[in-house]
C-alpha cells in the first residue's frame, strides 16, 4: 500500500505548476516520437542504401528489387508516423486539424524517399574517401561494416535531408542517436560536401552553421564550434546566428584541433593536431605547433 509520503510525492509530481515548459503535453492524442522506432527507421534506410550490409544479409541480384520494395513500404509507414509525431510535438495550436498534419507527414515522407538515391550517391563518395584515406582499409565492405565515421555521416545525411524538408525534432533525435552510437556529434543543420571522411572519429563535434567543402578529412577530437554567444538586451543568448567555421575544399584537420567562430579555412589548408584556431586561415596554409 502506498504511504502518505508516497501519495504526496505523486501529487506534487503530477502538478507541473511553474515547470510547464519542461512538461510537454502532447496534442491531438498522438504519441511522442519514439527513439526505438527511429532506430528501426535508420536501420531500414541503411539496408536500402547498402543492401546486404545491413538488414537481410542474404540479399542478391535476384532478390534486390523485392528486398528494397519491402523495406521501402515499411519505411514509408514508420517514417510517416514519426514525422506526424514530430509535427504534432512542434504544433502550438490545438486548432491545427489532424487531417492537415497527416497530409504534411505523407508529403514529407514521400519527398524524403524520393531523395534516397541522392543520399546514396553522396555516401558513395564518403565511402571512397574513407577507403582511399586509410591505408588500413582492406575493402569498401569493411568501411561500410566497421567504420564509425561512415555510420555517423550516413545518419547526418539522413537527418540533414529531413531537416531541409522542414521536419521538426526528428532530425535532431537521429543525429543524437548517431552521437551515442559513434561518439561523433554532427548537427543536422551543418552543410557538408562530397568525399567527406572522419578517421577514427571519437569526440568530433560539428556545429549547426558549419559549412564543409568537398574532399575534407578530419581526425578524432576535432571541434568546429562557436565562440561565446552575443546577448540581447535582456541578457539572453541570441540564437539562429551564423556562428561556426566555414571549411574550404581539400582541407585536412588533424586530431584534437579546435576551430571556433564564423571564420574561414581556405581551400587546401592543413590544420595540425592540438591547434586552437579562431582567425581566418589562408588557402594552402599549414598550421602546426611550434617546436
Amino acid at each position: 500500500m502506498n504511504s502518505k509520503k508516497t501519495l504526496e510525492a505523486i501529487k506534487k509530481l503530477a502538478d507541473t505548476g511553474n515547470i510547464q515548459e519542461v512538461c510537454h503535453k502532447q496534442t491531438h492524442n498522438n504519441p511522442m516520437p519514439s527513439v526505438d522506432v527511429l532506430e528501426e527507421i535508420v536501420m531500414l534506410i541503411r539496408s536500402v542504401l547498402f543492401p546486404g550490409y545491413f538488414g537481410d544479409a542474404g540479399v542478391n541480384s535476384k532478390t534486390m528489387l523485392y528486398h528494397i520494395g519491402v523495406n521501402i513500404d515499411k519505411l514509408q509507414l514508420l517514417l510517416q508516423m514519426q514525422i506526424k509525431a514530430g509535427l504534432c510535438f512542434e504544433s502550438r495550436s490545438e486548432e491545427q486539424i489532424c487531417a492537415e498534419i497527416e497530409r504534411l507527414a505523407e508529403e514529407k515522407t514521400i519527398e524524403f524517399i524520393s531523395q534516397l538515391p541522392e543520399i546514396r550517391e553522396k555516401l558513395y563518395t564518403d565511402i571512397i574517401a574513407a577507403y582511399n584515406g586509410d591505408p588500413a582499409a582492406k575493402s569498401f565492405g569493411e568501411v561500410i561494416f566497421c567504420y564509425p565515421g561512415i555510420r555517423a555521416i550516413s545518419s547526418y545525411r539522413i537527418a540533414n535531408t529531413l531537416l531541409r524538408l522542414e521536419v521538426p525534432l526528428i532530425p535532431r533525435i537521429i543525429s543524437e542517436m548517431a552521437h551515442s552510437e559513434t561518439g561523433i556529434d554532427i548537427h543536422p543543420g551543418a552543410t557538408i560536401g562530397e568525399y567527406f571522411t572522419i578517421d577514427h572519429g571519437t569526440g568530433v563535434v560539428i556545429g549547426e552553421t558549419s559549412r564543409i567543402g568537398k574532399n575534407v578529412k578530419m581526425y578524432q577530437g576535432v571541434t568546429l564550434g562557436a565562440r561565446s554567444f552575443p546577448l540581447d538586451e535582456q541578457g539572453n543568448p541570441i540564437k539562429g546566428i551564423d556562428r561556426h567555421p566555414k571549411i574550404g575544399d581539400n582541407v585536412i584537420i588533424y586530431s584534437n584541433s579546435t576551430i571556433l567562430g564564423n571564420i574561414t579555412v581556405g581551400d587546401g589548408a592543413v590544420i595540425g593536431g592540438n591547434i586552437w584556431v579562431d582567425q581566418d586561415v589562408k588557402p594552402g596554409a599549414k598550421l602546426v605547433q611550434k617546436k
